[in-house]
C-alpha cells in the first residue's frame, strides 16, 4: 500500500471517529444584571426540558448592563437580555436591540405590564423601589423614620442616606423619577441640592448601596436609610442567620415615596439560538419560574397564577399610591434629567 493511501485511511478514520463523538448540548447565553438569581432546581428543569445548557452573563446594574449590550450590538455577547426595566425600556427599544417575539405565554400576563406593543421586550416581574430603613437605628435614637421625601433634608437625617447613581442604576433612576413626580421638573433639583448639602452618599449600584453601605444589611454599613425595594424586608427573615421571626429592616411606602419598576426580557438581535431563546422566555413567564423568582430576586411575578411564599406575602410592602411618571415623559427626558441631576449633585 502506498504511504499516501495509509494517510488517507487514517484521515478517514479520524473523521468517522469525530462523527461518532456526540456533540455537547447547545448553550444559551443570557445577559443579566448582577441581581439576577434562580434556584438550581429551576435551572435544571429548563435544561432537562430542552437538552440545553444555560450560561448567565452578569453585567452590572441594569443601566450598566444595558450600556454594555448596546456597545456590543454588532457582535452580541449573549442570546437573551434580561433586566431592562421601564425606566430604561425606551432606550433599549430605540437602540433596536431585540427581535420581535409574540410569546404565547403573554396571554396570561395582565396588559398593565405589557408596555411594549411590538413585543420585543416582554415583562417578567415588577417591584416597587422604596426607601428602606434600619429599624434598630431609629428605635434607639430620637430620630423619626421619614414619612415624606421632604423629611430627608432634615439636619437630623444628615449623613444617613445612601442612594444609587441614576446614570448607572435602575433603582437609582427610579428614585430620581420619584422625586421628579413629587416635586415636579421645576423643583426636583432643589430637593437634590438639599440632599447633597445633607451629606447624601451616592454609589454606582444597588449591590454597593444595600450590601455595603446600608447598616440594616451590612455589619460595616453606616447608613440606616437606603434606596431599595418594598420587597427587601422578607429577605431579612428568609435568609437570616440565626433565624429571626421578623425583619430588621422596613420599607417606607407612604404616598409618592416609591416608584414601580417592571423588568423585561428580550431576544438579542444576532442570536444563533432563536428557538432556544424563545423557549427560555416562555419558561421565564411560566408558573415554575415565576414562583421561584420572588425568593431569589425579591420581585413580584407578573403571572397572576404564581403563588407567593407565605413569609414573602407577610412582610412585603406594597405602596397604595406609588409615584407616577408617564413612559412617554421618561423616554423624552430621561437623559436630560440624568444630566441635570449629575450637574447638581456630583459636580
Amino acid at each position: 500500500m502506498k504511504p499516501t493511501s495509509v494517510i488517507g485511511l487514517a484521515a478517514a478514520g479520524l473523521v468517522a471517529a469525530c462523527a461518532r463523538t456526540p456533540a455537547g448540548p447547545p448553550v444559551l447565553t443570557v445577559m443579566t444584571h448582577d441581581s439576577f438569581a434562580a434556584s438550581e432546581p429551576v435551572i435544571q428543569a429548563f435544561e432537562q426540558q430542552t437538552g440545553a445548557k444555560l450560561q448567565f452573563l452578569p453585567s452590572g446594574d441594569a443601566g450598566t448592563a444595558l450600556n454594555r449590550a448596546i456597545l456590543a450590538r454588532q457582535q452580541p455577547l449573549a442570546d437573551v437580555f434580561y433586566g431592562v426595566d421601564n425606566t430604561f425600556l425606551s432606550r433599549a427599544l430605540d437602540e433596536d436591540l431585540f427581535e420581535v417575539y409574540d410569546s404565547p405565554a403573554l396571554g396570561a400576563i395582565p396588559e398593565e405590564f405589557q408596555l411594549d406593543p411590538t413585543h420585543r421586550a416582554l415583562p417578567v416581574d415588577f417591584g416597587d423601589v422604596c426607601l428602606n430603613y434600619d429599624k434598630s437605628f431609629f428605635d434607639s435614637r430620637d430620630v423619626p423614620v421619614p414619612g415624606r421625601l421632604e423629611d430627608l433634608t432634615d439636619p437630623k437625617l444628615r449623613g444617613l442616606l445612601v442612594v444609587e447613581n441614576p446614570a448607572t442604576s435602575s433603582p437609582g433612576l427610579a428614585f430620581l423619577l420619584t422625586t421628579i413626580a413629587h416635586f415636579g421638573e421645576d423643583g426636583y433639583l432643589d430637593f437634590w441640592r438639599a440632599l447633597r448639602d445633607n451629606d447624601v452618599l451616592v454609589v454606582n449600584d444597588w449591590e454597593a448601596a444595600y450590601n455595603e453601605e446600608f447598616s440594616g444589611a451590612s455589619a460595616v454599613g453606616t447608613r440606616p436609610l437606603v434606596v431599595s425595594y418594598g420587597s427587601s424586608p422578607p429577605f431579612e427573615v428568609l435568609y437570616a442567620e440565626p433565624p429571626v421571626s421578623e425583619p430588621s429592616t422596613g420599607a417606607i411606602t407612604a404616598d409618592d415615596m416609591c416608584f414601580r419598576q417592571i423588568e423585561f426580557v428580550g431576544i438579542l438581535k444576532g442570536t444563533t439560538r432563536r428557538s432556544l431563546a424563545e423557549q427560555w422566555i416562555d419558561f421565564m413567564l411560566s408558573v415554575t419560574f415565576q414562583e421561584d423568582m420572588p425568593l431569589q430576586m425579591f420581585v413580584f411575578p407578573v403571572n397572576p397564577e404564581a403563588k407567593l411564599d407565605p413569609v414573602f406575602e407577610q412582610f412585603m410592602a406594597v405602596p397604595a399610591h406609588p409615584a407616577q411618571v408617564e413612559a412617554q415623559a421618561i423616554a423624552a427626558h430621561r437623559d436630560e434629567w440624568i444630566e441635570a441631576w449629575t450637574e447638581a449633585v456630583l459636580r
